[in-house]
């Protein structure tokens, strides 16, 4: 019996199929039991166990978690839960942080990373949203602070804008507004790949015609493009920043600032689908080698902890951390 156990939750569809099998069949090498199929939102939990197709879940070792398509407030509410049981990656703390554009963004702000200006206010405090609008020239970007995809982004072009949106701001059931100030760019951007804080890959996705959207669910396309060590960097800090132990960040070029801007830190950045891969996206087999070895590294290093502290001391980035010095780190 292998000493270590992992389980996995990987999305199946567009290639995810393929790299499950090879995430498993890399740990089987180092004599870690892989689990997989463990989805949450079919689990149970009671007398302080989670059991997910008889699995008790807090005896792995570790839980990986990587399916965008099908999350739910079920299986998200007890992935809380169980990641302050075991490791879990991505630890959920970073995880949710990173679901919620504005708590990124300041965050981000508050490290010094450049993001796109933004406001947070109640929804029914419209005026103060007319004043940022006048400060941007009534130019910027309504968001849900926690969709994906390009789902429910309304780009505003004047104040007018906003009042006609008030019945639309008034029916959101959350009490917060979102907006951005609209970044003035070519309508590309970099996605950049992160697993233990180590680049991985990128690639650029650019907006479909008449669109300024890049997201591939919104009509983007994704094309071969190389960052440069500015790129990398910048996009290490916002990974780090969030404790994100996988993660893909979006940057876009300032045209008037003139500088490198994350606009978003996703917690579930896409491995390249097969027709990727076949147009020179190869970067699926380095991704999972850092996958592997991070997990690895967790499991074993979670043996040195002392039997009587209690896992939900640490995050998964503190059990895998190289030393003591750590700072707490979708979809295409």
């Amino acid at each position: 019996m292998a000493p270590h156990r992992v389980g996995l939750w990987m999305y199946q569809n567009s290639g995810g199929t393929e790299i499950e099998r090879k995430i498993v069949e890399k740990l089987n090498e180092r004599n870690i039991e892989a689990i997989t199929g463990l989805d949450l939102n079919n689990a149970s939990a009671n007398n302080g166990s989670i059991f997910c197709n008889g699995h008790a879940m807090e005896e792995l070792d570790l839980f990986f978690s990587y399916n965008a398509g099908q999350q739910g407030p079920f299986q998200v509410y007890l992935y809380q839960t169980l990641s302050s049981m075991i490791p879990t990656i991505n630890n959920y703390q970073s995880f949710e942080l990173t679901e919620d554009k504005f708590r990124t963004a300041h965050l981000l702000k508050t490290h010094g990373i450049p993001t796109a200006d933004h406001i947070v206010c109640n929804k029914n405090n419209i005026e103060e949203l007319k004043e940022h609008l006048r400060f941007w020239n009534g130019k910027a970007i309504c968001k849900p602070v926690n969709g994906w995809g390009g789902r429910g982004i309304i780009k505003l072009e004047n104040e007018r804008d906003l009042d006609l949106l008030k019945p639309y701001i008034s029916e959101q059931g959350a009490p917060q507004f979102y907006l951005e100030r609209v970044i003035e760019n070519d309508f590309t951007d970099y996605r950049i790949d992160i697993v233990d804080n180590k680049y991985v890959a990128c690639y650029g996705r650019k907006a479909g015609p008449g669109s300024w959207k890049t997201n591939i669910t919104s009509g983007g396309s994704v094309f071969l493009r190389e960052p440069s060590q500015e790129v990398i960097e910048l996009a290490q800090k916002a990974a780090k920043a969030t404790g994100l132990e996988v993660a893909g960040v979006d940057i876009i070029y300032d045209v008037e600032h003139q500088q490198y801007v994350v606009l978003e830190v996703n917690g579930i950045p896409a491995f390249a689908t097969p027709d990727q891969e076949q147009s020179g996206l190869n970067f699926n087999d380095t991704k999972i080698a850092y996958l592997v070895d991070l997990m690895e590294r967790t499991v074993t290093r979670r043996d040195e902890v002392r039997p009587e502290v209690s896992a939900m001391e640490f995050s998964p980035a503190e059990v895998a951390a190289p030393s003591s010095s750590v700072v707490k780190e979708k979809v295409l």
